[in-house]
């Protein structure tokens, strides 16, 4: 195969994830090669991939767009989305704790509307 990369990658072993379906699917991914426009994944098993992902790398502080250039049964080939297409993209960690603090608000709203009514 030839290789058709500007820019070299490094090899790595990173555990990454992918997020799906507006951040409610998730897959744990293993990263072999990376550099700043794009990385290789591997999966333990054959899975299906969207052709846009937010893809995070706790390792490294990255979370990005990220868009499938490839896809093999258990690997995939990425390439990230310049800057200002994922501007509106937030980490997917903080995705996360806005959704539990939202949850937690709600369920604190509905224990004082229980309270106040019954006085």
């Amino acid at each position: 195969m030839q290789d058709r990369r500007r820019i070299a990658r490094n090899r790595v072993y990173y555990g990454g994830q992918l997020a799906f379906n507006a951040r409610n699917s998730t897959l744990s991914c293993i990263v072999r090669n990376f550099n700043a426009h794009g990385a290789r994944v591997e999966f333990d098993a054959a899975a299906f991939i969207p052709d846009r992902v937010d893809f995070s790398v706790a390792r490294r502080g990255l979370c990005c767009l990220a868009r499938l250039i490839w896809c093999d049964h258990d690997a995939a080939g990425l390439a990230f989305s310049d800057a200002e297409e994922a501007a509106d993209i937030i980490p997917l960690d903080w995705a996360r704790r806005l959704r539990d603090s939202d949850r937690a608000n709600r369920q604190l709203k509905s224990r004082i509307d229980q309270l106040l009514s019954g006085r």
